[in-house]
């Protein structure tokens, strides 16, 4: 479900006026009629009139030519207009654009601020991946740079929501406590009020997601004095409630906030909303607890009502729902239906319903039989809910947070638990034997707590050994991989320009002027190419030495080879061609794939040294929309005994013997690399990079 779709009317919610149109005629200046029609537009949607705003704010728009601080406005409410209208996002969105763009020109850092803050959201609603990402880094931008309480107040807010929705619960709960300080920080009034209770809900919406159900429970009741004012947010709270009841199996709690979300009035895209929602809530309980029938009504009422909201998600999560109850009821053709349906845009909105979507898919075909299907779905479902559980590991989130809010009401605890020691030991001061006897029994139970502290304590210094070992053997790791990558990829360089030193020392006599002149140009450009594949990998080895993985781009593959026949300049009698007719683009980390093909190359050279007329090609080509790269010599070839470091890793390896393979290898595949060879015995050498 979206996260945040009401902040907007929290932050710019006001008590509704008159909304007569104002006479313009009355005034003289320009100013003065953007001023009054401003405060109409703003009057209009704080009514909720929105097809009357759209109206409203273009006549605005119109007047406006040549103010652009007042043209950024009427667009932002232009904007708000079809958003809350029925959840016309596209419009939305192009109207935010505009609105953003004019408060860029006009340095209107509120304007902005807002702006941004919605579009985040149609962003998300429209499915813009890509247009979300850039946005966020401009966010990010902004608050490295702005001193203004409120814009930090709204777009941590909205950095938070970013993350939430990309399931990194760990950052959005920072993001959004950093949010909560700076809201109130600013001046006290019943909307700033709201925005902290729709704060502190989203809080408990992320440790709904990771399970952790009494944590959640406890952030809506933080929220609950702050949303008590809006009947809007308190029906979305009672279904963050909801969503914490139901796999907790409290059918009590279940029944009261299902009534009580009906209790609220709300304007219709919100109502529908808010009660798809609560159906689907309850159609889940019902099914957890094999009471089929009645969770298909209740999953019927949230399809339905999630079609009359006109929103995505909550379609998406309504036709989860549904597809669940089907299976259940052994209505397979049924359910494969609905889910299809459901999973279109499930990934985008939500990962953990796009799994269980797969799940059941893969669940239903195999209920009918039909293998090859349900293998294909539970292949999906096995790769996305990996990526979870990899997710899940990192989320392990210390109650730091926790500890902060809770400190006070904590330290009063403890001074009440002291204060009622003291009125327990002085009601029995009268009884000497008892004060002894208890004075001894809290004796040893401060001795067994001081012992129980100290074996707690060196567990926790154990796990901290423990780590910092893991952690100092992945540094050795990371160090032998560099050392072995700088072995291979400078002691063939090295090597020839040796060669050639020592030629032209001991045998003079064997190079005529133009031969020498030849050969030490070409010592010094070799030189000069090995200090720059030098400089190169030790600035790469530099940056990786923290966190040795790869970092993706767009490279051309043509720049990785020039730079791979500098790097083998110096190589005598070996004929290296290049080969890139479609000038292929990859999606990959340079450095990675620099000492991939270094090492290929080196390892070819090698395998020419006695072979006359020796060459070694260099393609790159696309097919089916898959990009190759290869390595062919005209050398001795091998059997598959040779190259068996490429794909055994239990390999047993020396610097020598395999070495090279071995870090191929591992580097092809931190690059999601396969590496095919085809090479016989006297015929050669193929080496394929499959991307």
């Amino acid at each position: 479900m979206k996260k945040a779709g009401f902040l907007f009317l929290l932050l710019f919610s006001m008590a509704a006026f008159s909304q007569q149109e104002p006479n313009l005629a009355k005034f003289r200046s320009t100013n003065e009629k953007l001023k009054v029609w401003l405060k109409y537009a703003n009057e209009v949607s704080d009514a909720e009139n929105y097809p009357k705003l759209v109206i409203v704010a273009q006549k605005g728009i119109e007047l406006s030519r040549n103010h652009n601080a007042y043209t950024s406005k009427f667009y932002f409410l232009k904007g708000k207009g079809y958003e809350f209208n029925n959840n016309q996002n596209k419009e939305a969105a192009a109207n935010y654009e505009l609105a953003l763009q004019y408060a860029q020109r006009a340095k209107h850092l509120k304007n902005e601020t807002s702006a941004l803050m919605r579009l985040n959201y149609a962003y998300y609603a429209l499915n813009e991946t890509s247009k979300r990402k850039n946005l966020i880094k401009y966010i990010k931008q902004v608050l490295d740079t702005t001193k203004s309480t409120y814009t930090k107040s709204v777009l941590y807010g909205s950095l938070g929501e970013y993350y939430l929705d990309n399931a990194a619960y760990e950052t959005f709960i920072s993001y959004q406590l950093k949010a909560i300080n700076y809201k109130k920080q600013l001046d006290k009034s019943i909307p700033n009020d709201e925005v902290i209770g729709v704060s502190y809900s989203q809080i408990a919406a992320a440790y709904t997601k990771m399970k952790l159900y009494h944590k959640a429970i406890e952030y809506l009741n933080y929220a609950q004095p702050y949303i008590k004012t809006s009947n809007y947010v308190s029906a979305f709270s009672c279904n963050y409630y909801l969503q914490c009841f139901v796999p907790l199996k409290n059918i009590d709690s279940i029944q009261k906030y299902y009534k009580l979300i009906y209790s609220y009035p709300t304007k219709k895209d919100s109502l529908f909303l808010n009660l798809s929602f609560a159906n689907r809530s309850v159609s889940e309980y019902y099914a957890n607890e094999g009471k089929i029938n009645t969770a298909f009504y209740y999953a019927k009422k949230a399809v339905r009502l999630a079609d009359k909201s006109n929103d995505e998600d909550m379609i998406m999560e309504a036709n989860a729902v549904m597809g669940r109850v089907l299976y259940e009821k052994k209505d397979y053709k049924k359910a494969i239906e609905i889910l299809k349906t459901a999973s279109k845009n499930a990934l985008a909105f939500d990962k953990e319903s796009f799994v269980k979507i797969n799940k059941k898919l893969s669940q239903s075909y195999a209920a009918l039989k039909l293998w090859k299907e349900a293998y294909h779905y539970n292949e999906i479902y096995n790769k996305y809910n990996d990526e979870m559980m990899q997710e899940s590991a990192k989320q392990s989130i210390a109650n730091a947070e926790a500890h902060y809010q809770n400190k006070t009401k904590q330290q009063k605890i403890k001074n009440l638990s002291t204060e009622n020691t003291l009125k327990n030991i002085q009601i029995k001061e009268a009884d000497k034997q008892r004060i002894y006897l208890i004075s001894g029994l809290v004796l040893v139970g401060i001795i067994g707590l001081l012992l129980f502290n100290q074996n707690r304590n060196r567990k926790k210094t154990n796990q901290k050994l423990q780590l910092l070992n893991q952690e100092l053997d992945e540094a050795n790791k990371i160090k032998a991989r560099f050392f072995s990558i700088l072995n291979h990829d400078l002691r063939s360089p090295i090597s020839n320009l040796i060669h050639f030193l020592h030629l032209q020392k001991e045998n003079p006599e064997l190079l005529d002027e133009e031969t020498a002149l030849r050969m030490q140009t070409k010592i010094t450009t070799g030189a000069e190419n090995l200090l720059d594949s030098m400089e190169d990998m030790l600035l790469w080895s530099k940056g990786q030495m923290e966190n040795f993985k790869p970092q993706f781009r767009e490279i051309a593959v043509s720049d990785v080879f020039n730079e791979t026949q500098k790097h083998f300049s110096s190589s005598e009698n070996i004929q290296i061609l290049f080969e890139d007719p479609e000038n292929i683009i990859l999606e990959t980390d340079e450095n990675y794939l620099k000492t991939i093909i270094r090492n290929l190359t080196g390892n070819a050279i090698k395998a020419l040294d006695k072979t006359p007329n020796a060459q070694i090609i260099w393609k790159a080509w696309q097919e089916n929309s898959q990009n190759f790269l290869s390595i062919t010599d005209n050398g001795p070839g091998g059997t598959h005994e040779k190259f068996k470091a490429l794909y055994d890793e239990s390999e047993v390896i020396g610097i020598k013997s395999g070495l090279g393979l071995h870090l191929i290898r591992d580097l092809a595949n931190a690059i999601n690399c396969k590496i095919k060879v085809c090479s016989k015995p006297n015929a050669g050498a193929t080496f394929t990079l499959i991307f």
